[in-house]
């Protein structure tokens, strides 16, 4: 029997109908004669009582004086609930299902609590309980710090790349990502009432769509699956839609012609930060980037050039970021609330024309353009965050992302 794994996220857990939908896939699963591994997350979102924002919550108002270890070990208690919950559901459907925290798993990381990476995974008690026919229901989002010996947390997204790297262990068929959208969009539908569903995307599109704003699915998780060349499939909890599968260009080729860009999205709340070359200050590339990243300042969009430097940091630490200049003696140019919108295309590159209909396209909007920079399969460009929205329809539209499934 082929092995599926199943991600379910906290939306998809935070009620009792949600949950019957869940069950739904699984039993589908089943009877489709899988051997099923489910993946889930904390249930719900900030505000609701297990959810990972809200047990984090529990400790700012409490002091916040704990070490990255302790917090960790509260953090990893959200999926916990979820897990034995959705166990005890399924065995009350008459469903076998057992419950394996990350560390019974096998997922073994490194030791950078919060943010760790999986170094390995020894999947043979998942085996073992999948043999004698069981559901087996893992904890995302956690592992075992195997030189401490402790629980430690693989940050934002992580139960998508536990799914993914637990896929891999097995040698799964697929990764099933379920969520409480359709799919992958061709730009986000709260902005662009007619963005299409992608029926199927490369990995490395994805990547790319992730890293520049789509928050469907991890970015990390998509590398882990496109280093073993594992399907993923983008879907629904709420409905029976096939979703966006994720493979590898070759099988894209069999379903798409001549798509060169596939979707625009973005990234909100950035401000850009402009520092002039000083006379007789040749060092100031190395002390400023030096600087941002001594206080763990993440930057983005950069322009290194002889007059100076160009770059951009989230809204909330701009402050800081500034602060932290002025004190290596610059004076910064600041235009803060701005963002970045990002056009990606795995067939983009080589064809000729792309940054020209993009300038025309803004240019129609009157849309200023504050920066560019480009990839081999992304173009993306600052602008003013109240700009934003004009300048996603705009693209989408001179693109004909709303034709993309051949209307």
């Amino acid at each position: 029997m082929s092995i599926l794994v199943q991600k379910f996220g906290g939306t998809s857990l935070s009620t009792a109908e949600a949950r019957k939908h869940v069950i739904k896939h699984i039993k589908q699963a089943l009877a489709q004669q899988y051997q099923v591994v489910v993946v889930v997350s904390a249930m719900g979102r900030k505000g609701e009582p297990y959810a990972t924002d809200t047990l984090l919550n529990l400790i700012f108002e409490h002091g916040n004086r704990v070490s990255r270890r302790e917090k960790d070990m509260l953090l990893s208690c959200g999926e916990v609930i979820s897990a034995v919950t959705l166990c005890s559901l399924l065995n009350a459907e008459s469903v076998p299902a057992t419950v394996l925290n990350g560390v019974q798993a096998g997922i073994e990381t490194d030791g950078n609590y919060g943010d760790a990476r999986i170094v390995t995974i020894r999947p043979a008690r998942i085996v073992e309980e999948l043999k004698q026919g069981k559901v087996v229901i893992v904890t995302g989002f956690q592992g075992r710090a195997a030189v401490q010996d402790e629980v430690a947390t693989l940050g934002r997204g992580g139960s998508d790349t536990s799914a993914t790297a637990l896929g891999v262990a097995l040698n799964a068929e697929r990764v099933d990502i379920f969520t409480d959208v359709t799919g992958i969009l061709t730009a986000d539908p709260r902005i662009v009432e007619e963005a299409k569903l992608l029926p199927v995307i490369t990995f490395a599109e994805i990547c790319n769509l992730a890293h520049h704003g789509a928050k469907v699915i991890h970015p990390r998780a998509v590398e882990v699956a496109m280093q073993a060349n594992l399907p993923i499939r983008v879907r629904s909890t709420f409905s029976d839609e096939a979703g966006t599968l994720v493979t590898r260009p070759e099988a894209v080729r069999q379903h798409v012609v001549d798509r060169y860009v596939t979707g625009i999205t973005h990234v909100p709340n950035v401000t850009q930060i402009q520092i002039a070359f000083q006379e007789g200050r040749y060092d100031f590339h190395r002390s400023v980037f030096q600087a941002m990243a001594h206080n763990q300042i993440s930057v983005d969009f950069i322009n290194v050039n002889p007059s100076g430097v160009v770059y951009t940091v989230f809204d909330d630490v701009a402050e800081l970021a500034v602060q932290i200049v002025r004190e290596l003696g610059y004076e910064p140019k600041i235009r803060s609330n701005c963002a970045k919108v990002a056009v990606i295309g795995g067939g983009m590159n080589g064809v000729p024309g792309v940054m020209a209909r993009i300038v025309e396209a803004l240019t129609e909007a009157d849309v200023t353009i504050l920066q560019s920079a480009d990839s081999n399969t992304t173009i993306w460009v600052l602008v003013p965050g109240d700009e934003l929205q004009r300048a996603i329809r705009m693209l989408h539209n001179k693109f004909d992302l709303h034709k993309m499934n051949g209307e």
